[in-house]
Order: C-alpha cells, then sequence, then structure tokens
C-alpha cells in the first residue's frame, strides 16, 4: 500500500476498476508476436467494436483514419525502441464522428510479460477540439492585425489626398480610427446593457463611414436598408462580413479609387434578409481564378456557419456585385 493512502482504506481490484472507469480510461495489451490486442469494455465501446478475446491491428486500422493509419502502425512498431513512456495521438473514425485517440505505454520492452505489452486509450476529443479552435482563432487574430494595418495604411493614404495640412490630416485620421472604434463598440456586448445589437442601418452605416473619402466628393458610400434589428451575435458575424469586403474594396476595388461609390441596399424576402454589395468607378474589374484566401475563407464560413446564408459574386465590367443572402432569424440572435 501507498506510504500516503488513507490508513483505514483497502485498495482492491474494484478500486481500480471504479477508478479507471471514472476517469474514462480503457486498458490494452499488445501481444508483439501475435500482434493480439485485447482490451477491457471500455476500450471496444471507445473503438465501437463488438466485445471479442482479441483483435489484430487490421480490425483497428480499419477504424483509424486513413490519413493517420500508415502512422499509427509506425509509431506502434517504433514503441519497442522507445525508453521510456510514448504517448501516440491520432483519429478514429465512428461512422461520420470522428474522435480523437491517445494510446500510451512505455517503450523498451520495460514491464513486458509473456511477450505483451500494456497500456491504456483515453478519448482526447475535447483537448483536440480545443486546440484546432485556438488554432483557428490565433490565425484569425493574425489575419485581422494584418488587415487592420492594411486598413490603417489605406485610411491614410485616401486621408493625405484631400488634406490640406497635417493638423488637418491628422484629425481626419483620427475620426476614421475612431469611427472603426464606435463599430466596435457597437457590436460588442456590454454586461449589464440590457439591449445589445444594432439597428442594421446604424450598423452599416458605421461599420462603412471610415471608408468614405469626403476628399473625393461626399457621401460615395450610400447605404439604403429597411429598418430591422441585428441581434448581438449576428451584428459581430455581419461587422466581420463587411470588415472583409470593405478591406478588399480598399485594397482592389472601388474604395481604392478617388471615383469609386459603394452602394448597400437590401431586401426582405419572407425570412431571409438579401444584402446588395455593389461597387462602381474603381479599376478595371479582373474576377479571381479561385477565392482561397484566408478572408474569402472566413466570409464564406461566417455566413454560412453563422447566419445559414450564402454569397454570391458578380465580377461585372463595371465593378463588382456582391449579394449575401442571410437568415432573418439567425441575424436576429
Amino acid at each position: 500500500m501507498p506510504s500516503d493512502a488513507h490508513p483505514f482504506i483497502k485498495w482492491n481490484a474494484s478500486h481500480l476498476r471504479l477508478a479507471i472507469d471514472a476517469a474514462g480510461v480503457a486498458l490494452w495489451s499488445w501481444n508483439v508476436d501475435t500482434d493480439h490486442f485485447t482490451m477491457d469494455q471500455h476500450g471496444y465501446g471507445l473503438w465501437d467494436l463488438p466485445f471479442r478475446r482479441f483483435v489484430i491491428f487490421e480490425d483497428l486500422s480499419a477504424k483509424i483514419h486513413p490519413a493517420d493509419r500508415d502512422r499509427v502502425r509506425a509509431a506502434f512498431a517504433a514503441t519497442r525502441a522507445i525508453v521510456g513512456p510514448y504517448e501516440i495521438d491520432f483519429r478514429i473514425m465512428v461512422g461520420d464522428t470522428v474522435r480523437w485517440i491517445s494510446a500510451r505505454g512505455q517503450g523498451d520492452d520495460a514491464n513486458i510479460e509473456g511477450r505483451t505489452m500494456f497500456g491504456v486509450f483515453l478519448d482526447v476529443t475535447g483537448r483536440k477540439q480545443a486546440e484546432e479552435a485556438n488554432e483557428l482563432l490565433a490565425g484569425e487574430m493574425s489575419h485581422r492585425v494584418k488587415n487592420l494595418l492594411s486598413i490603417a495604411t489605406a485610411l491614410t493614404t485616401i486621408t493625405s489626398r484631400s488634406a490640406k495640412s497635417t493638423e488637418e490630416m491628422a484629425h481626419e485620421l483620427t475620426s476614421r480610427l475612431a469611427a472603426l472604434g464606435r463599430a466596435h463598440d457597437l457590436v460588442r456586448p456590454v454586461p449589464g446593457r440590457e439591449e445589445n445589437g444594432a439597428l442594421l442601418g446604424d450598423l452599416l452605416t458605421i461599420l462603412l463611414a471610415p471608408y468614405d473619402d469626403v476628399g473625393a466628393f461626399s457621401g460615395r458610400v450610400r447605404v439604403s436598408v429597411p429598418r430591422m434589428s441585428v441581434g448581438e451575435v449576428g451584428a459581430t458575424t455581419l461587422a466581420m462580413i463587411v470588415h472583409e469586403l470593405a478591406t478588399n474594396s480598399m485594397k482592389y476595388g472601388a474604395l481604392s479609387a478617388a471615383t469609386g461609390t459603394l452602394d448597400v441596399s437590401s431586401t426582405i424576402e419572407e425570412n431571409e434578409v438579401i444584402v446588395v454589395w455593389t461597387e462602381r468607378g474603381g479599376p478595371p474589374v479582373v474576377a479571381p481564378g479561385e477565392l482561397a484566401g484566408f478572408g474569402s475563407k472566413l466570409l464564406r464560413r461566417s455566413i454560412t456557419s453563422q447566419l445559414n446564408g450564402s454569397v454570391h459574386h458578380n465580377w461585372s465590367d463595371e465593378g463588382a456585385i456582391i449579394t449575401l443572402r442571410m437568415d432573418k432569424d439567425r441575424l436576429s440572435i
């Protein structure tokens, strides 16, 4: 009995089984000569296999994700040469569901008994999903920072075209950057505030205000939408979408030219909100071969997964026309 164990508890096999079940641990043994795996009941459930006396690697291999199969086979074979503990993470398929498994044991034939090695399987799907979410967030944040730097550069350029002095330029640039901050405040949920979100027209107007180059001519960005409320979740997603479209327009489209205009209109058809983004007067439009950049992927993923909608691009000679279709109920959340 361990020295720190409670003196009145006599640990036995049933106690160990309760602890293993509570931890979600699946036990396995592997005969290195016959390649037979035996598992406890939890192990077979984890792999979604019927209980039997033993399985071979090929039985398990059929469940392993095709992209991981060769790596797992090579890793298991290599464990016998590893000194100390090892851990192998890989994916298995349970129907259409991807499940992450961690196989853990001791290498270098440590504690081998009768040509049999021992270890555990753990379901680490939650941890892997969290890691993937963090990676996506890190990529999104990096993308946003780069876009913010691009916006700051573009805002400085269009401000310098109209400013007659450094003081005027500083004032106009500060105003535009402050408008971006106000847009962030508009869509950011605030604790204690009963009404979060915004009106669709207010949201679009404030988000697009920094891009209206009044030095060229007044009102080159025009918003005409029906009165409707946008919830805090819908507003955040829509703000991201508008940010992507406006950034692209400032880089390549109508807002990159002093003569360019942008019209944003909207209609409601039954339970669908249709927003049409129309650019005119910019440089010649060239349809991209493939919308595969991170911004394009983020836009499509945002509108499909968050707003149950779609995006359609029309690369006309006069300028890009982008149609956003969104579920009205999703937008109001």
